[in-house]
Protein backbone atom coordinates (compact mmCIF):
# COMPACT_ATOMS: atom_id res chain seq x y z
CA UNK A 1 0.00 0.00 0.00
CA UNK A 2 1.38 3.53 -0.73
CA UNK A 3 1.30 5.99 1.91
CA UNK A 4 -0.08 9.33 1.77
CA UNK A 5 2.94 11.22 0.93
CA UNK A 6 3.63 9.11 -1.78
CA UNK A 7 0.51 9.73 -3.54
CA UNK A 8 0.34 12.98 -3.00
CA UNK A 9 4.03 12.93 -4.77
CA UNK A 10 2.64 11.06 -7.43
CA UNK A 11 0.19 13.01 -8.32
CA UNK A 12 3.09 15.74 -8.61
CA UNK A 13 2.59 17.63 -4.84
CA UNK A 14 6.08 17.34 -3.37
CA UNK A 15 4.21 16.74 -0.28
CA UNK A 16 0.57 16.62 1.00
CA UNK A 17 -1.32 19.40 1.62
CA UNK A 18 -3.57 20.13 4.37
CA UNK A 19 -7.12 20.34 3.39
CA UNK A 20 -9.54 23.26 4.20
CA UNK A 21 -12.56 21.35 6.04
CA UNK A 22 -15.88 23.47 6.30
CA UNK A 23 -16.34 25.85 9.05
CA UNK A 24 -16.39 24.41 12.11
CA UNK A 25 -14.71 21.10 11.29
CA UNK A 26 -13.70 19.40 14.43
CA UNK A 27 -9.89 18.57 14.94
CA UNK A 28 -8.96 16.54 11.98
CA UNK A 29 -8.88 13.13 13.73
CA UNK A 30 -12.19 13.42 14.80
CA UNK A 31 -13.43 15.01 11.82
CA UNK A 32 -12.14 11.99 9.44
CA UNK A 33 -13.34 9.70 12.00
CA UNK A 34 -16.81 10.96 12.15
CA UNK A 35 -17.48 12.31 8.44
CA UNK A 36 -19.35 9.80 6.49
CA UNK A 37 -18.72 11.88 2.97
CA UNK A 38 -22.04 11.55 2.47
CA UNK A 39 -21.69 15.21 0.57
CA UNK A 40 -24.96 16.62 3.00
CA UNK A 41 -22.90 19.85 3.67
CA UNK A 42 -21.72 20.47 -0.01
CA UNK A 43 -25.04 20.23 -1.15
CA UNK A 44 -26.65 22.43 1.91
CA UNK A 45 -23.07 25.44 0.88
CA UNK A 46 -24.98 28.40 -0.79
CA UNK A 47 -22.20 29.82 -2.10
CA UNK A 48 -20.63 26.28 -3.47
CA UNK A 49 -17.75 26.52 -2.00
CA UNK A 50 -17.59 23.07 -0.42
CA UNK A 51 -16.58 20.43 -2.93
CA UNK A 52 -15.40 16.99 -2.79
CA UNK A 53 -11.46 16.92 -1.84
CA UNK A 54 -9.02 14.02 -1.58
CA UNK A 55 -10.71 10.45 -0.32
CA UNK A 56 -14.23 12.29 -0.58
CA UNK A 57 -13.82 14.52 2.21
CA UNK A 58 -15.26 17.74 1.96
CA UNK A 59 -12.92 20.67 1.60
CA UNK A 60 -12.94 24.18 1.04
CA UNK A 61 -12.79 25.99 -2.96
CA UNK A 62 -12.32 29.41 -2.30
CA UNK A 63 -11.95 29.48 -6.31
CA UNK A 64 -15.78 29.22 -6.30
CA UNK A 65 -16.27 32.13 -4.49
CA UNK A 66 -16.27 33.13 -0.28
CA UNK A 67 -17.93 31.55 2.91
CA UNK A 68 -20.68 33.80 4.53
CA UNK A 69 -20.25 31.63 7.42
CA UNK A 70 -23.92 30.75 7.04
CA UNK A 71 -23.84 27.34 9.20
CA UNK A 72 -26.30 25.65 6.67
CA UNK A 73 -23.49 22.98 6.19
CA UNK A 74 -23.36 22.28 10.07
CA UNK A 75 -27.22 21.94 9.45
CA UNK A 76 -26.88 19.69 7.75
CA UNK A 77 -24.18 17.50 9.36
CA UNK A 78 -26.09 14.70 10.49
CA UNK A 79 -22.76 12.73 11.78
CA UNK A 80 -21.51 16.03 13.40
CA UNK A 81 -18.48 16.13 11.80
CA UNK A 82 -19.04 19.67 11.90
CA UNK A 83 -20.03 21.15 15.13
CA UNK A 84 -20.66 24.75 16.00
CA UNK A 85 -20.56 25.79 19.77
CA UNK A 86 -21.54 28.87 21.07
CA UNK A 87 -19.06 31.25 21.52
CA UNK A 88 -16.11 29.67 19.14
CA UNK A 89 -15.18 30.75 15.95
CA UNK A 90 -15.94 29.21 12.62
CA UNK A 91 -12.12 28.31 12.08
CA UNK A 92 -8.93 29.79 12.29
CA UNK A 93 -7.92 30.08 8.89
CA UNK A 94 -6.28 33.78 7.71
CA UNK A 95 -5.49 35.11 4.60
CA UNK A 96 -1.76 34.95 3.87
CA UNK A 97 -0.03 37.14 1.20
CA UNK A 98 2.85 35.54 -0.38
CA UNK A 99 5.64 37.69 -2.64
CA UNK A 100 3.58 37.37 -6.23
CA UNK A 101 1.58 40.57 -4.96
CA UNK A 102 1.53 43.14 -7.61
CA UNK A 103 2.33 46.02 -5.38
CA UNK A 104 5.40 44.11 -4.02
CA UNK A 105 6.52 44.29 -7.56
CA UNK A 106 5.71 47.67 -7.88
CA UNK A 107 2.55 47.62 -9.65
CA UNK A 108 -0.61 48.76 -8.36
CA UNK A 109 -3.61 46.68 -7.12
CA UNK A 110 -5.68 46.95 -4.54
CA UNK A 111 -8.51 44.21 -5.44
CA UNK A 112 -7.41 42.42 -2.19
CA UNK A 113 -8.79 45.52 -0.33
CA UNK A 114 -12.17 45.60 -2.48
CA UNK A 115 -13.61 42.28 -1.63
CA UNK A 116 -12.70 42.67 1.77
CA UNK A 117 -16.19 43.62 3.70
CA UNK A 118 -14.84 43.21 7.50
CA UNK A 119 -11.67 46.22 5.97
CA UNK A 120 -8.99 43.43 7.28
CA UNK A 121 -7.00 44.12 4.17
CA UNK A 122 -5.54 47.85 4.90
CA UNK A 123 -2.49 49.58 2.33
CA UNK A 124 0.47 50.97 3.94
CA UNK A 125 2.05 53.40 2.37
CA UNK A 126 5.43 53.68 1.26
CA UNK A 127 8.05 55.97 0.06
CA UNK A 128 8.98 55.50 -3.69
CA UNK A 129 6.44 52.73 -4.42
CA UNK A 130 3.20 51.27 -4.31
CA UNK A 131 1.15 51.08 -1.21
CA UNK A 132 1.18 47.29 0.14
CA UNK A 133 -1.54 45.32 1.43
CA UNK A 134 -1.45 44.31 5.43
CA UNK A 135 -3.96 42.15 7.33
CA UNK A 136 -4.93 42.35 10.15
CA UNK A 137 -5.27 38.91 11.60
CA UNK A 138 -7.82 40.22 14.54
CA UNK A 139 -10.16 41.58 11.71
CA UNK A 140 -9.70 38.90 9.37
CA UNK A 141 -12.26 36.08 9.10
CA UNK A 142 -10.60 33.85 6.87
CA UNK A 143 -13.62 34.06 4.52
CA UNK A 144 -11.84 33.77 1.45
CA UNK A 145 -13.98 36.94 -0.34
CA UNK A 146 -9.84 38.02 -1.05
CA UNK A 147 -8.53 34.92 -2.74
CA UNK A 148 -10.03 34.17 -5.84
CA UNK A 149 -10.44 38.13 -7.39
CA UNK A 150 -6.18 37.97 -6.43
CA UNK A 151 -4.85 38.43 -10.48
CA UNK A 152 -1.43 36.59 -9.78
CA UNK A 153 -3.01 33.82 -7.00
CA UNK A 154 -1.09 35.73 -4.19
CA UNK A 155 -3.27 35.07 -1.15
CA UNK A 156 -3.88 31.79 0.51
CA UNK A 157 -6.62 31.21 3.25
CA UNK A 158 -4.75 29.04 5.60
Amino acid sequence: MVDAARRGFLRGRSRPRAELRPPWALVESAFSERCTRCNDCLKACPEGIIVSGDGGYPTIDFGRGECTFCAECVTACQPQALLRRQGEAPWAYKARINDACLPARGVECRVCGDFCAVRAIVFTPRAGGCALPQIDAQLCTGCGACQAPCPTAAIRIS
